[in-house]
């Protein structure tokens, strides 16, 4: 048998001009076709565009099992062009470690931020590589490596890898101009370092294929070739597989990984899968599944979280750029969270329950989104925060994706030069609708609620059991909607709106229990005063309005209603 090749994806991260590309040529042993540049734009700007490929094969490293057997690195080359951002994104969902190159003389940038947020969310294992030290004077290379390596730790401190390996290489001394003689600095420590932070990724080769495609090109009497990497599941000779954006299915042919062929392939793995009749140039990059594993959804639940170091609040109706799968594109968030009362509910992982009321939030509710100063005196009480909050997306087109995947929202049309990340929020899709029309047939299933507050006045007295209210509704309010519902004075006692009272938005209040004595003394005091006034002068009439004024007795309305109920009934506990 041919002995076992362990694949690990490293994607490599970082600002643009750190040297990713040159870091992952002086690694890489063997070149993968999506290698080093390989689009005519992308070698004419000197910049990646693409997730480039190439891999690196070494002995396997002890704590990875016994036998002979190799282990290979896939490099999986992000590009760190700001505006490119989206194409990280898509990378990010197959790694296993994340190399964060730096530019020793820069130290972090921008996109080293970003780039440190996507890997917090999408990996598990770090390094970091501290390039270009051939740029710094011998004398005192050592101690602004040093220097460099400290800040780098402050800054990883708060973050899951804290504490990971920091590791300075000169990947391509005298930069890029320089005769390929000159020998790389640090680079073969740094592939013991990569070798000992390699782990057995968990590969599951259940569930349904898919497979995302960063290359398609066809060989003369072969076929088209599909290069990618598989996000779940496994793949063997003659499966049925779907081109979700071009409902195409096509029958596996021949299957390669590495130059050599394979029957089957699971996830995790890098292979070019072959299929007959297909034009590569319909799909240059994207998903291939297990016929009809994947949804195109127009609209989605999630649960998320906001990312710490996103400036500024995240507002319901607010349009972000989201990435689900693969696909980014620009959609319309509504935040709720749990009704108070289950604030601190169990988080439910990866299901949403439509059982279960849902309160409206004009943003995500978070401790930064409350600091304005005149706060700062009464924010003595802790905010309440509730444990787990979601959103609902609403797509400007259709996305085709896993039923259960990642999402990102991002700001990418923030200005590219602006020292701040984009990069919002990131959750899990828990519902897709696929429905054109969810807006009828799926919202109303989804119980999210507004509290609404209306405030009126009395306005006078009718009998002990009942007083005439005004300012609740504007003229035009057809009161019949409302009659039945319960009201409260300020002064304690419980009413029933009865119905209208005239034409100008009066109402009548029907009090079961009766009016208090001293409430109806109040109120009596206050229209006598009135009728008082209108018999004397006009400084009469200033005085007593003022005096009427200090104290009226005020009606609240409390209900709640659901945003999604099209006959819009009011409901009160």
């Amino acid at each position: 048998a041919a002995p076992r090749v362990l694949n690990v994806n490293v994607g490599v991260l970082g600002h643009i001009d750190s040297g990713k590309t040159a870091l992952a040529r002086a690694l890489s042993t063997t070149g993968s076709t999506a290698a080093f540049d390989r689009a005519p734009q992308s070698r004419a700007r000197g910049i990646t565009l693409d997730l480039g490929f190439s891999c690196l094969r070494t002995a396997l490293p002890p704590q990875l099992g016994p036998g002979p057997g190799e282990l290979q690195f896939t490099l999986v080359d992000c590009p760190g062009h700001a505006s490119l951002i989206r194409t990280i994104i898509g990378g990010a969902q197959i790694i296993d470690l994340m190399m964060l190159v730096i530019d020793v003389t820069k130290g972090m940038q921008t996109q080293s931020a970003e780039c440190l947020v996507i890997g917090q969310i999408a990996c598990q294992k770090m390094v970091v590589v501290l390039n270009k030290i051939d740029l710094l004077p011998e004398g005192k290379r050592q101690s602004a490596i040093e220097k460099m390596t400290k800040k780098m730790q402050k800054t990883l401190e708060n973050t899951k890898f804290c504490g990971c390996p920091i590791v300075a290489v000169a990947a391509k001394p005298g930069g890029p101009e320089a005769p390929d003689s000159e020998n790389p600095l640090g680079v073969s420590e740094l592939i013991e370092v990569l070798k000992s932070q390699a782990y057995l990724p968990s590969r599951d080769p259940s569930g349904h294929f898919l497979m995302a495609v960063d290359h398609c090109f066809s060989i003369k009497g072969q076929g088209t070739v599909m290069t990618g990497t598989i996000l779940s599941g496994s793949v063997s000779l003659g499966d049925n597989v779907e081109i979700p954006a071009l409902k195409v299915t096509k029958k596996v042919k021949s299957m390669q990984m590495f130059h050599t062929p394979v029957t089957y392939a699971m996830q995790g793995d890098r292979v070019g899968i072959c299929v007959t009749q297909f034009d590569p140039k319909l799909l240059e990059r994207g998903l291939i599944c297990t016929p009809e594993s994947l949804h195109t959804i127009h609209a989605a639940i999630i649960s998320l979280k906001k990312i710490q170091y996103f400036r500024g609040a995240l507002q319901t109706k607010a349009k972000f750029h989201i990435t689900v799968g693969h696909e980014t594109v620009m959609g319309r968030v509504m935040f709720f969270s749990p009704a108070p009362a289950d604030f601190n509910e169990e988080i439910q992982e990866n299901v949403f329950d439509f059982e279960k009321d849902y309160l409206y939030q004009e943003e995500y509710l978070s401790k930064d989104a409350n600091s304005s100063e005149e706060n700062k005196e009464n924010d003595q009480a802790e905010v309440q925060l509730p444990r787990q909050q979601w959103a609902l997306l609403e797509f400007e087109k259709p996305v085709t994706c896993p039923k259960l995947c990642l999402v990102i929202g991002s700001k990418l049309d923030t200005d590219i030069h602006a020292n701040t990340c984009r990069l919002a929020f990131h959750g899990v899709l828990l519902q897709g609708m696929e429905d054109k029309n969810y807006m009828e047939t799926f919202l109303p299933k989804l119980k999210v609620y507004k509290l609404k507050h209306k405030e009126g006045q009395v306005e006078r007295v009718m009998d002990d059991y009942s007083v005439i209210g005004r300012s609740l509704f504007k003229k035009e309010t057809n009161i019949q909607i409302f009659v039945g519902l319960k009201v409260k004075l300020s002064t304690g006692e419980d009413g029933i709106i009865d119905g209208g009272f005239g034409q100008s938005g009066k109402f009548k209040i029907r009090i079961p229990d009766g009016l208090k004595p001293d409430t109806k003394t109040l109120l009596t005091v206050a229209s006598k005063k009135k009728t008082r006034a209108g018999k004397g002068d006009a400084t009469k009439e200033d005085e007593s309005s003022k005096n009427d004024s200090a104290q009226p007795v005020t009606i609240s309305l409390l209900f709640k209603r659901y945003v999604f109920d099209t006959q819009k009934k009011m409901i009160q506990s």
